[in-house]
């Protein structure tokens, strides 16, 4: 479903693309990604969304959202809200579906094929503005997780869907909890 002479963007929903590669048990090499998506098409722009933890000395995130600044990805991010639901519990909010649906509204014009990391239903409206606008959208999420990480609407409206499994051998690596007790116990095999 790519053609070589397309104008490919990258719409990355940063943790939705985490939660599923973790559900599936693996970490995306966001390099590799990167590079197989340059192999598919003419990669324009790679967008990746995020909300960060401001007032946190270290947020997890961070070193990757610094790399991914750095290896070729435009990075939008905003301050995440913290607050304490009615249970008292301590909650993030960081939503960040309109600055991804508005940058992908604006570059509509100037690319025919947008590749959206995401599962999220309320991307559907977003899709379907795209495809009237003569974009062919391809949804990356996954099917084989329990629960299905992507909604049924999104993924019946999308031009083409790529379960993100299969990407694994492309663009995945094993998780970092995994893969050290792997190789401490090959050391004393």
């Amino acid at each position: 479903m790519f053609y070589k002479d397309e104008r490919l963007a990258l719409f990355i929903d940063g943790s939705n693309l985490y939660a599923a590669a973790k559900a599936l048990g693996f970490d995306i090499d966001y390099k590799l990604l990167r590079q197989e998506f340059m192999r598919r098409g003419k990669l324009l722009r790679a967008f990746y969304y995020t909300a960060l933890l401001e007032n946190d000395e270290y947020s997890p995130i961070r070193p990757l959202v610094d790399w991914l600044h750095y290896n070729g990805f435009t990075m939008v991010t905003k301050p995440a809200k913290e607050y304490t639901d009615s249970m008292g519990r301590r909650k993030v909010k960081g939503n960040m579906d309109i600055e991804l649906t508005v940058d992908a509204m604006e570059l509509a014009p100037r690319v025919d094929h947008i590749v959206l990391f995401s599962g999220d239903g309320d991307f559907r409206p977003l899709i379907a503005s795209l495809q009237r606008q003569g974009v062919r959208v391809s949804v990356v999420s996954t099917i084989r997780s329990q629960p299905p990480m992507i909604s049924d609407d999104l993924r019946r409206q999308a031009d083409n869907f790529i379960e993100l499994e299969e990407l694994r051998d492309v663009i995945g690596r094993p998780p970092r909890e995994q893969s050290e007790p792997r190789s401490a116990t090959a050391a004393h095999g």
